[in-house]
């Protein structure tokens, strides 16, 4: 097991129980992808922690593969998929860039708040354009480089990164501008559609091209 997945292992429960930061911003997200998604639609969504998301978003899809590298994260999303009685939802453990993720290819395949945890965001990208359609969607959100409209607790903590991430408390970040992950994106092969800015995220949906 991963540094990274061993942190996310030891923060599962309490992440399943924290409640959503901004939750305007999260419904916005729902909202949003919601639009771009069709009853007979099969979803990959990347990073799924407890499965929140793919649970809210099962019923507007055929079918959702929601996959995780931390296996206590996928174990209580498994939980939370059975006591919801949700059947069209298939949680997994998969390292992204090694592991098989489900039975491809996908009409969309999700990422939030995952693309700045990750060290090659570039190589994940592509694993992404690889499991899509031909016309596939790429809908992702992640935190970027804080500007002068980030909050102020967010340009503190950031500041506190190094120190956090050497006594364990905190996992890798790569903070890209906003430039940069769009230009990362279709530097993969895809066409950015649709972007829309809740500092410090960056909301973005891409078609395969």
């Amino acid at each position: 097991m991963t540094n990274a997945a061993t942190f996310w292992d030891k923060t599962a429960e309490k992440y399943a129980e924290s409640p959503i930061a901004d939750l305007d911003s999260y419904n916005f997200t729902l909202e949003r992808t919601r639009r771009y998604l069709s009853p007979n639609d099969r979803v990959l969504e990347v990073g799924c922690g407890t499965g929140s998301t793919a649970l809210l978003l099962a019923g507007d899809v055929g079918r959702i593969v929601a996959s995780d590298f931390s296996p206590k994260m996928i174990e209580i999303a498994q939980r939370k998929a059975r006591d919801e009685g949700v059947t069209n939802a298939e949680f997994i453990t998969a390292d992204l860039l090694d592991d098989p993720v489900g039975d491809g290819p996908y009409d969309a395949v999700l990422a939030f708040n995952v693309l700045h945890l990750l060290p090659d965001s570039p190589a994940a990208i592509q694993r992404f354009h690889g499991l899509l359609k031909p016309d596939g969607l790429f809908i992702s959100k992640t935190v970027c480089q804080p500007g002068k409209g980030a909050p102020l607790k967010f340009r503190l903590l950031k500041a506190l990164l190094p120190v956090m991430q050497w006594v364990g408390l905190a996992p890798y970040v790569n903070f890209m501008s906003s430039r940069t992950l769009d230009d990362t994106i279709e530097a993969q092969g895809f066409k950015v559609i649709e972007t829309h800015d809740q500092a410090p995220s960056r909301y973005i949906v891409a078609r395969k091209v």
